[in-house]
């Protein structure tokens, strides 16, 4: 009799066990089936926040707006910059205002990758890079020296003059980036890089080999030629030394065009199509007429500081019929000739950047007048750019373009 309980207290047990068991799987169960469930619910009202944001070769990236941004602009310190411009130098000139330095570009659809200078420097080692063109292709070489040379000590590093040849080394990378004067990319009377200040200016619309063997051994090439060609050119057929040489005057439009044809050709004749890769960058805006944005008639980019804030905004001084003849010959080269150019688009979104220029924070090499010490305006210079600024930003999308598309 003293098993028994003993008997029925151990199967009491077991079948409580069995019981709990059961009871604790159904729980375990459920708490999945909960889980699920609520996980399934949170990831359907959440999706939109996990979509991501189109990827470069999807959005137009030059579509977007200027954002304050603090804490990660700018990509260097101008003043210790080793290379800099004194025409772009704003701070070491006088510049109080410093909220310029402090805009990011952000595309409506896409975020631009931050411009990394160690992972730039890799992409271009053993590499040549060529900046040609005028002086605003020169402002961009200078904000890319700037932003590289900050990752390189300095016994291997230096910058060498020779002419119209300004050559940047970065020795430890074996990484060559150079800046090349040809305001008009064709031969003219303006090739000096000190001396083109002349009454008369001429260009030979149909000559490009004076230059294009400097440039023609490149990896990278990087060109721009708008602001000089809206001077009124004088078109020379022949040579400068012929006796027999012809002038004639063709219109900014016409004389654009031959010119553009002449560097298209000899892209496409020269260019090794699996080594070199060839952009274009659009045209600087100029900010020289107030009124086009409000102000007064006479004022210009002098003490401004902010940037335009409509999106709409064009500046009267940009010439969309140059740009457009820019694409004509861009398009020709693609699709007859198999040579990819890429376009810089950079004219909209610097157009905002009215406070973004020299103005008279910069080295003026005339001495400057009575008069125009009385009106500071009479001589801010609206058409180049301080740096740190905006052409940091056209490097960036260089920087996207040779690194991710």
């Amino acid at each position: 009799m003293n098993g028994r309980p003993i008997l029925c207290t151990s199967l009491k047990n077991k079948g409580m066990g069995i019981q709990l068991s059961f009871q604790l799987l159904i729980a375990i169960i459920t708490a999945v089936l909960v889980i699920t469930v609520l996980s399934m619910s949170r990831g359907i009202s959440e999706a939109p926040k996990l979509v991501e944001k189109h990827s470069l070769s999807s959005c137009n990236s030059y579509s977007g707006k200027w954002v304050f941004d603090n804490q990660s602009q700018p990509l260097y310190n101008g003043t210790n910059c080793s290379f800099m411009d004194d025409g772009m130098a704003c701070q070491k000139y006088g510049r109080k205002n410093l909220d310029y330095l402090y805009w990011k570009w952000q595309p409506n659809d896409c975020d631009l990758p931050r411009f990394n200078a160690t992972t730039m420097l890799e992409k271009l080692r053993s590499k040549r890079v060529v900046y040609v063109g005028d002086s605003l292709n020169r402002n961009q070489w200078v904000s890319m020296v700037c932003i590289l040379e900050l990752q390189i000590p300095n016994l291997l590093k230096y910058v060498h003059y020779n002419g119209s040849l300004v050559t940047f080394k970065a020795i430890e990378y074996n990484a060559t980036i150079d800046f090349y004067w040809a305001p008009l990319l064709v031969e003219s009377n303006c090739d000096d890089p000190s001396y083109h200040r002349v009454d008369e200016r001429i260009v030979r619309v149909n000559s490009i080999e004076k230059h294009a063997r400097i440039w023609k051994d490149a990896d990278v090439l990087v060109f721009n030629s708008y602001l000089w060609w809206r001077l009124n050119l004088k078109v020379l057929w022949g040579s400068f030394e012929s006796a027999n040489a012809k002038y004639e005057y063709l219109g900014m439009m016409r004389t654009y065009e031959l010119g553009l044809q002449t560097w298209a050709d000899w892209l496409d004749t020269h260019v090794n199509r699996t080594k070199t890769r060839v952009f274009f960058v659009s045209m600087s805006p100029t900010h020289n007429r107030g009124e086009d944005w409000g102000k007064a008639n006479g004022q210009n980019c002098y003490n401004e500081t902010e940037p335009i804030s409509n999106l709409e905004y064009w500046g009267s001084e940009s010439d969309s019929e140059m740009m457009k003849l820019v694409e004509v010959a861009v398009q020709k080269l693609n699709e007859k000739s198999g040579l990819k150019v890429e376009l810089l688009n950079i004219t909209q979104l610097s157009e905002y950047r009215k406070e973004g220029h020299s103005s008279i924070y910069r080295k003026h090499w005339d001495p400057l007048t009575k008069e125009q010490l009385a009106n500071p305006s009479s001589y801010a210079d609206c058409i180049h750019w301080c740096l740190p600024g905006v052409p940091d930003v056209w490097n960036q999308f260089l920087y996207a373009h040779l690194l991710y598309l």
